[in-house]
């Protein structure tokens, strides 16, 4: 996962929100998780508890909902000025959801479903112009739907334990000339 933030400043550079650990390879992947109902996303329309063994079918909702709310700085993270830098916002993330039965007694888990998606976002901005005027959405307009997989994939380890994402990932500053430098460190190691 990476967002991706550019600007036009002294020194030019970008400021990234990084994983480390999976962009290294380390980890395969790594929980979205609410950081509360561990490795799971949430606890309220995401689960569902069923007490068998039951005498006749039974039909369960389950529902997900993941919205995207990043914040991002006009200025320079590592600078002391306050003045808009801002020149492009880019982020590539693909994520995969697996909905799962979990008998809490054995602890076993049954892979049910396998979902894909990818989210994609690229906006130019001109901090040069008025606000609500300085950002312009590019290419991808639309972005592609999630699928379900006909073959379910397995569930890597890394994202069954800590750290979820949120806990994890770090503020980087990559300066186009020179070392890049921690702005935010991760909350969790």
């Amino acid at each position: 996962m990476i967002l991706d933030v550019c600007f036009l400043s002294h020194p030019p550079g970008r400021s990234s929100w990084e994983l480390p650990d999976l962009l290294e390879g380390k980890i395969e992947a790594i929980s979205d998780s609410d950081g509360v109902n561990y490795p799971w996303y949430g606890n309220t329309t995401e689960t569902c508890t069923i007490v068998g063994p039951t005498k006749r079918d039974s039909k369960f909702i389950i529902s997900m909902n993941d919205n995207f709310y990043p914040s991002v700085t006009w200025a320079v993270p590592v600078s002391e000025s306050n003045v808009a830098r801002l020149t492009n916002i880019y982020r590539d993330q693909s994520f995969t959801t697996w909905l799962v039965a979990t008998n809490t007694s054995t602890n076993d888990m049954i892979i049910l479903q396998t979902l894909h998606w990818r989210m994609q976002l690229s906006i130019e901005v001109n901090p040069n112009r008025p606000l609500g005027q300085r950002a312009r959405l590019r290419e991808p307009i639309a972005q592609d739907q999630p699928k379900i997989l006909s073959k379910n994939e397995p569930i890597p380890p890394s994202a069954l334990v800590k750290p979820n994402a949120n806990d994890a990932q770090v503020l980087m500053w990559r300066p186009k000339h020179g070392q890049p430098l921690v702005v935010i460190p991760p909350k969790h190691r």
